[in-house]
């Protein structure tokens, strides 16, 4: 498939895999980049010597493009940028931050640049800001999430009629079929995560790839709303956050509670009680743990099949 969005990253399919934290290492990056997407080494959870050595790793394991996805309110953001350009990275992907911060600086070395949003208002940013295209998150999503609870049904279309650039669709998005949906409301290419996160090379820890396919519908909830709206898996630690929202805790004793290293915890340590374990709703679909190969397989299969059914429809 052939569009604006295999133009702009030099790929052959409009499928990015999303930079989530303790599952998008450089193994995972290059096999969606090998297998025709376009991989990204999420940058959250690695200290910037990590992060290098990653990105390292990768250009060793792909000859194809890839890229990779900084949250721009990350501590360490310019140590990061400096290594990104350095080591010469064609794509970035920056979330929870201004757009405007980075991108022109980006884009005079070339560099591929995508913003993540959830509404119109930080779309419209990302236009004026000159991005390449932008990542439209609805709430379905795992992890960090836009507090309007827009869901990727809503938002597509929404987006596709307000603003005139490349448009990918993120958020409840594991099947071929979902593909096809999205680009049939506006999007031009999608970003997936939770199916990636539950594949062989994803860096994350294997009980956790085994709890995101027990997952069952309504398995996940959208929670700490006063610290930073993130969909999470029930668990322990999961109803302690609720608990604690229901019976009105401030932002401060819900930041104690929750610590440091939740996340770290849960997804790359293994500890499913006690940790933050951040999936998307599409979790109760994804039933195996597969090669990203296969996944990616799969998805253009379901597509292609999704595409011949609708060929003769008519209303």
């Amino acid at each position: 498939m052939k569009n604006s969005i295999t133009e702009i990253f030099g790929i052959e399919h409009p499928i990015i895999q999303g930079g989530m934290v303790w599952a998008s290492g450089w193994e995972l990056a290059a096999a969606v980049s090998n297998a025709g997407g376009l991989g990204l080494i999420g940058a959250g959870s690695m200290y910037p010597d990590v992060f290098r050595q990653h990105i390292q790793k990768c250009k060793k394991a792909t000859s194809k493009p890839f890229g990779v996805n900084i949250p721009l309110l990350y501590p360490q953001t310019d140590e990061l940028i400096s290594i990104i350009e350095e080591e010469k990275v064609p794509v970035v992907f920056t979330s929870a931050g201004n757009p405007k911060k980075y991108t022109q600086k980006f884009k005079d070395q070339g560099i591929k640049v995508a913003h993540v949003i959830a509404n119109l208002k930080f779309a419209q940013k990302c236009v004026e800001a000159g991005v390449d295209a932008v990542v439209a998150e609805g709430f379905e999503a795992g992890g960090h999430n836009g507090t309007e609870e827009t869901t990727t049904m809503a938002l597509i279309p929404y987006l596709s009629r307000h603003i005139n650039i490349p448009l990918i669709a993120a958020g409840g998005i594991a099947t071929g079929d979902a593909i096809f949906a999205a680009m049939a409301m506006g999007a031009d290419g999608v970003q997936i995560g939770s199916r990636f996160a539950a594949s062989i090379e994803a860096s994350c820890h294997e009980l956790f790839k085994q709890k995101i396919i027990d997952a069952k519908e309504g398995d996940t909830k959208l929670m700490l709303k006063k610290v930073g709206a993130t969909r999470l898996l029930h668990n322990d630690f999961a109803m302690k956050i609720a608990e604690m929202e229901n019976t009105g805790a401030t932002k401060e004793e819900i930041t104690a509670f929750l610590g440091r290293g939740r996340a770290k915890r849960g997804m790359f340590e293994g500890d499913m009680k006690e940790g933050e374990l951040e999936i998307g709703q599409v979790s109760a679909l994804i039933d195996d743990v597969l090669p990203v190969s296969e996944i990616m397989k799969k998805l253009i299969t379901e597509f292609r099949n999704a595409k011949s059914r609708m060929k003769d429809m008519e209303i």
